[in-house]
């Protein structure tokens, strides 16, 4: 039987029942959560990682959901990543700042790149890793601070899109748009 209040993923082996949530602009969309689900981030882990293109030298993604994914990815791959936080933190030395509107949340939200951290993409391909990209808005957040540290963005991967965005993803899963 059918519930309308969730979609039904599978990954890999593991099925996941994804609860619909309503969300700033997007209305209502699938939730997915890797936070606290460790068979869940595992088993997209193990998905994504012929996703990561083999001229990749460094991951990048945001403190959010996503960040549990990219360290298995990191884990399983040997690419290390480096991780932009939303709010500034008072050891972080000559941090790079980017705004980024957030389709989810409905509102505007500032990203942190720390220092030492950006000048760990200085010359390297750097793959941009998600949960979810829908709008693509985070995803183009990110490119900026990977250019403004001197490194190339090779590639965007997610374990979920949603809709069309504005820039190449490549995807485990497209998810509805029309919940």
């Amino acid at each position: 039987m059918n519930n309308p209040n969730e979609l039904t993923v599978q990954v890999g082996s593991l099925e996941r029942h994804l609860p619909i949530v309503r969300t700033g602009n997007l209305g209502r969309v699938p939730l997915v959560e890797f936070m606290g689900d460790s068979a869940f981030t595992n088993a997209a882990a193990q998905e994504m990682l012929a996703l990561i293109p083999p001229q990749t030298q460094v991951l990048l993604t945001v403190v959010t959901n996503a960040l549990p994914l990219t360290h298995e990815l990191s884990d399983r791959s040997g690419i290390p990543y480096v991780c932009v936080r939303k709010k500034r933190r008072t050891y972080m030395h000559d941090p790079l700042i980017q705004e980024v509107p957030s389709m989810s949340l409905g509102v505007t939200e500032t990203l942190w790149l720390d220092g030492p951290h950006a000048a760990r993409l200085k010359g390297q391909q750097v793959t941009i890793v998600q949960d979810v990209i829908a709008s693509g808005g985070t995803a183009q957040a990110l490119a900026r601070l990977v250019e403004r540290s001197g490194g190339t963005v090779t590639a965007y991967i997610a374990a979920f899109r949603r809709g069309t965005p504005p820039m190449a993803v490549t995807a485990l899963q497209d998810l509805p748009t029309n919940l």
